[in-house]
């Protein structure tokens, strides 16, 4: 481990320093998908194919991702799911009743790189209405009716940030873009039957890809210091938002040194307090911006109407 006090730190910076180059940058870790889908057997290949085809690269590369969705627990969930009619990118609802489309599961990963990962923010369920869920907790597509405990963030921000014009869309492809991780804790659900995915799987795996944030998170943003020593590369710190009992469980064992965690009640309007006032967005940023600078903050005022043209 590389802690410990700046004294320290300062009487051994040859060493250390030598230990800090050793370190593997996240993108120098070797990956090869051919290679990896030959590693596969026949039934993996089969079943995992949706993973391979949609699943973000930044993310997949990892060796602890890429050999977790070989994990029996992993294609058990992958044998539940095509039994609910998830089979790939082109299903239909009329085959599968299932959401989001497959096509949008890992939207996540997609549209938030690990290495540009600023912000986590945990949600439970995906939407379980029809059009509503697109791979993105708290966010809808184009066109969808602004959920709830969506119009409460917004209220939140907009106390926050009085500039902000809150929009009238749901779709937060925008703060994806702009390194905020939405990440749902399961990532898929029956149509209108909400948890009816929980304890099948997926628990286990978005705690891998928390693992993997805790580690990676923020490695390709810049640093705040242009003159710091510090190492591109690795994980530094990034911020959690964690709203609820549910998603406070899920970043429990989060080291809060490293990391900002912030957590408050749900934003849900059945919560009759705690989530409003929590000024969790201005937080995140403050403690971004002395961690990376101007550049790690989000804009969270920035949600065009067109962000999902690329």
């Amino acid at each position: 481990m590389l802690g410990g006090s700046s004294a320290k730190k300062t009487k051994v910076d040859g060493p250390s320093a030598a230990v800090v180059s050793k370190i593997q940058t996240l993108n120098s870790i070797p990956f090869n998908l051919n290679g990896f889908i030959n590693s596969l057997t026949e039934e993996q290949r089969d079943l995992l194919g949706l993973e391979i085809e949609t699943m973000g690269k930044s993310w997949l590369v990892l060796k602890l991702l890429h050999d977790e969705i070989k994990q029996p627990y992993f294609i058990a969930l992958k044998k539940f799911l095509r039994e609910e009619g998830v089979r790939g990118t082109n299903d239909t609802l009329r085959s599968c009743k299932v959401y989001p489309p497959p096509k949008d599961i890992y939207s996540w990963s997609n549209y938030t790189p690990l290495g540009r990962v600023k912000v986590v923010i945990v949600g439970q369920d995906p939407y379980f209405g029809p059009k509503q869920a697109h791979g993105l907790c708290f966010s809808v597509p184009q066109g969808v009716p602004v959920p709830p405990s969506l119009v409460n963030i917004y209220t939140e921000i907009k106390s926050e940030y009085p500039e902000f014009v809150i929009p009238k869309h749901g779709n937060l492809i925008g703060w994806a873009r702009n390194g905020v991780l939405m990440l749902n804790t399961c990532l898929t659900v029956k149509a209108g039957s909400p948890g009816s995915h929980s304890n099948r799987g997926w628990e286990k795996f978005t705690d891998k890809v928390i693992a993997a944030v805790d580690k990676w998170g923020g490695a390709n943003l810049p640093t705040a210091d242009a003159n710091s020593t510090t190492k591109v590369g690795v994980g530094r710190g990034i911020v959690f938002m964690a709203w609820g009992s549910w998603a406070q469980k899920r970043v429990s064992g989060l080291n809060r040194r490293k990391h900002l965690v912030l957590t408050s009640a749900h934003p849900s309007p059945r919560v009759t307090k705690g989530f409003l006032g929590n000024g969790h967005f201005k937080s995140a940023n403050d403690w971004l911006e002395e961690k990376y600078g101007s550049d790690g903050k989000v804009d969270w005022c920035k949600l065009n109407a067109d962000a999902e043209v690329a």
